[in-house]
């Protein structure tokens, strides 16, 4: 059995030591797009990669599953893939962590004006400004999938009142939820620290936009970890200059790196990190992937598998 590694970043040994060891009969090949020999096509049953070239696997004729390096799959779109080849999202434990991490942050950040602090502390200005209880601070979180959910819940924990939107009803103890169009706006308008997890689908590309922008309550936050695509950029920038919006952060963006001129480089009132809020670290990632090929070996299906209608 071959599995071919095809990426972009430098992680590719740190790949194979783990797999190997979980997978001792893996034969693991590195394609790096730069001329390197990947071996026999026909002997390639699995791979595993990030922002492939369009069309690079269309001559593996026994491939059996393309796994995704990332909890998001828009990377795969109009790359010519294999037809009638599932994909597999890599659903990581520390992958979650650390989308939790980063929305935990960034909520505490806003919900204790620390950035307010840290701009008198430059200014050598001592000043105290009313502390909001978490049980009053409404969290609005778009999408309630393995990300959602989980920083759904730990924010729940810190005594935050939450509540989710998605596309189909879900009931989860504790935590609110909206479904659908029709309960839409009713989630936006609750939602004074908006965050979005949503996946990337024709369906929520440019879902924060002028007039979901509005529906929020004035003075409330945006912050965006999951896709560019999500929002768009001068709706955005608009509503923050008119007062609406009073400030948000992105870490994903229409295109990467950002562009050195784009306005959400310098706009006071944005805080921008260069698609790091959640990371794919091997040796946790590793993990998941190996235990998805033991269960196709055993004849399980792997998880989760994307679904072509939905897109994620």
């Amino acid at each position: 059995m071959a599995l071919l590694f095809s990426s972009i970043n430098d992680d590719a040994e740190r790949w194979r030591n783990i797999l190997v060891r979980e997978l001792p009969d893996i034969d693991f090949r590195i394609w790096t797009h730069d001329g390197n020999e990947i071996g026999n096509p026909k002997e390639i049953e699995y791979v595993l990669t990030w922002q492939p070239k369009v069309g690079a696997f269309k001559n593996l004729p026994n491939l059996k599953y393309i796994f995704s390096l990332g909890a998001g799959v828009d990377h795969l779109k109009n790359k010519e893939l294999p037809k009638k080849i599932p994909v597999v999202r890599l659903m990581d434990p520390g992958l979650t962590r650390g989308m939790s991490e980063y929305v935990l942050f960034w909520v505490l950040y806003h919900h204790r004006r620390m950035g307010d602090y840290f701009q008198n502390a430059q200014q050598t200005k001592w000043k105290q400004f009313p502390q909001a209880n978490t049980c009053i601070r409404n969290i609005g979180i778009m999408g309630l999938g393995v990300l959602g959910l989980d920083s759904a819940k730990k924010l729940k924990a810190l005594g935050f009142n939450v509540h989710g939107w998605t596309r189909s009803s879900k009931k989860i103890e504790g935590i609110s939820t909206f479904h659908g169009k029709e309960e839409f706006y009713d989630f936006l308008r609750r939602s004074e620290i908006l965050v979005c997890l949503l996946p990337l689908t024709p369906e929520t590309e440019g879902i924060i936009n002028t007039e979901t922008i509005t529906r929020l309550p004035k003075g409330a936050t945006i912050i965006n970890p999951a896709r560019g695509g999500h929002i768009i950029d001068n709706d955005l920038i608009q509503a923050i200059d008119n007062g609406h919006i009073s400030d948000a952060v992105l870490d994903v963006f229409h295109s990467e790196p950002l562009p050195e001129k784009h306005p959400f480089w310098t706009h006071p009132k944005i805080n921008i990190t260069p698609h790091i809020a959640s990371l794919t670290v091997p040796e946790t990632a590793a993990l998941v992937v190996a235990d998805n090929i033991r269960r196709i070996r055993s004849g399980q299906l792997p998880e989760p598998i994307v679904d072509p209608k939905l897109g994620y």
